[in-house]
């Protein structure tokens, strides 16, 4: 079969370029792989004067025209944003087009709705870029594990971030000085808000939670802290129990029990920094790099790691998935959509059971200890572990709580920093993965 599958690129960017020159470059390959060749009907946008390397041709500002085209087969959206990219893409799919995207914010808010779209038009929706850059992960998660009941899914999903906290526990820098080196080398943007406050991730972790099972988050739903907060100080008492700081997406299925024994599941999906042991595949992820721990019920745990941003990466994650669609399109079939049977519910983080750690500098008196521990035993709130350091104005008394609804550890908290006999509050960070 000769006639080419023609292929609309919406934006020309960092990874947009990057997929234009490797349909050029693996051309031959890809149509061997796919068993007819692809060609670039159109590419959308802005301002075409700033692309100067592409053939002008190509080039079009009116990207409605083209992705509902007659000439165009399958539609490629890597401009981010919600607006245009929803629109341009409903209005391909309403044209029968499949669609790859990468587009995190879009899925993350829309997802739900675009899948019923495509699967109404009978076409595909992948997007596999938008989590983790080049790592096959999504297409695993819904299909791979399609015959498996995941139980959670904890991730590095955001490489500046990562880089950031990597530094502070390579060099003992603080956060405003770990930044400013991640945005002298490019890792961070000039407006670094999305990465270090947490909203890339969050977007990432609703893509991940509504895959991982099967029912319907979205961003807004995620628990959100980013790390601005995080201190030398936290980085450091990490180091002090064997632990390191990571900035996770967390998304997992808790189950409760009620008195007559019959189970209610529903879905905890936060992210947030958290000390991890240093035993912990994930503690060994530096720099820029993501990985994604899963735990299955049959399939036990499984990681997947590497780069995580970047144009290449992302294009190669972006082509992998056109080359699927683009099979299915030859076949004239379309690939398993997601389905959100499951429907559960999204977990409140005050009712999501986690860990902390707690750094108090306190007065070194007979008593102190025994009052800090019953305004935590106040609210059920068990103590794992308990240590101080130094005496007198140096006293430091350092604990590890038991699993507890967050409301009630983050409740404790707030009273301690009243408390006479507590000094100050030096660091408060949840604990993940310590038995």
């Amino acid at each position: 079969m000769t006639e080419p599958l023609r292929v609309a690129l919406l934006g020309c960017g960092t990874v947009g370029s990057a997929v234009l020159r490797l349909l050029d470059e693996q051309g031959a390959d890809l149509a061997a792989r796919i068993g007819r060749p692809v060609e670039v009907a159109g590419i959308a946008v802005r301002r075409p004067d700033r692309h100067p390397g592409v053939p002008a041709h190509l080039l079009t500002t009116d990207a409605h025209a083209l992705v509902t085209s007659g000439d165009v087969d399958l539609v490629v959206e890597v401009i981010g944003g919600i607006e245009p990219a929803r629109s341009l893409l409903l209005a391909a799919i309403g044209a029968g087009k499949s669609v790859v995207s990468a587009n995190k914010a879009l899925l993350a808010e829309d997802g739900i709705a675009l899948h019923a779209a495509a699967a109404d038009a009978g076409v595909d929706l992948y997007y596999e870029a938008a989590v983790a850059g080049a790592i096959p992960l999504l297409r695993p998660l819904r299909e791979s594990l399609a015959g498996d009941q995941l139980r959670r899914v904890v991730g590095i999903v955001n490489g500046t971030t990562n880089y950031i906290l990597s530094r502070m526990v390579e060099t003992g820098a603080g956060f405003a000085e770990a930044l400013a080196e991640a945005t002298e080398l490019g890792y961070a943007e000039a407006d670094p808000t999305a990465d270090v406050d947490g909203f890339d991730a969050a977007s990432k972790a609703a893509i991940l939670a509504t895959l991982a099972f099967h029912s319907p988050v979205r961003a807004s739903d995620v628990y959100r802290e980013g790390i601005s907060a995080v201190s030398a100080t936290d980085v450091a008492r990490a180091a002090e129990i064997g632990c390191t700081v990571k900035l996770l997406a967390i998304c997992e299925r808790v189950s409760d029990v009620a008195a007559d024994g019959t189970s209610t599941d529903s879905i905890a999906v936060r992210v947030h920094p958290a000390m991890i042991p240093t035993t912990h595949p994930l503690a060994a992820v530096s720099g820029a790099f993501n990985a994604v721990f899963v735990e299955a019920e049959a399939a036990g745990q499984l990681m997947f790691y590497g780069q995580g941003a970047g144009g290449e990466p992302t294009a190669s994650a972006v082509l992998g998935d056109l080359v699927a669609v683009a099979r299915n399109r030859v076949a004239g079939v379309a690939g398993p959509n997601v389905n959100a049977y499951a429907g559960l519910a999204t977990r409140p983080m005050a009712d999501t059971p986690t860990r902390y750690h707690v750094s108090l500098d306190v007065a070194d008196k007979p008593g102190v200890l025994a009052t800090v521990a019953a305004e935590f035993a106040s609210r059920g709130v068990s103590i794992s572990t308990v240590r101080q350091d130094g005496r007198g104005e140096a006293a430091t008394l350092v604990l590890v709580t038991h699993s507890a609804p967050d409301a009630a550890l983050a409740t404790t908290v707030a009273r301690l920093r009243e408390m006479d006999a507590v000094r100050a509050v030096t660091s408060v960070l949840r604990v993940e993965g310590l038995t």
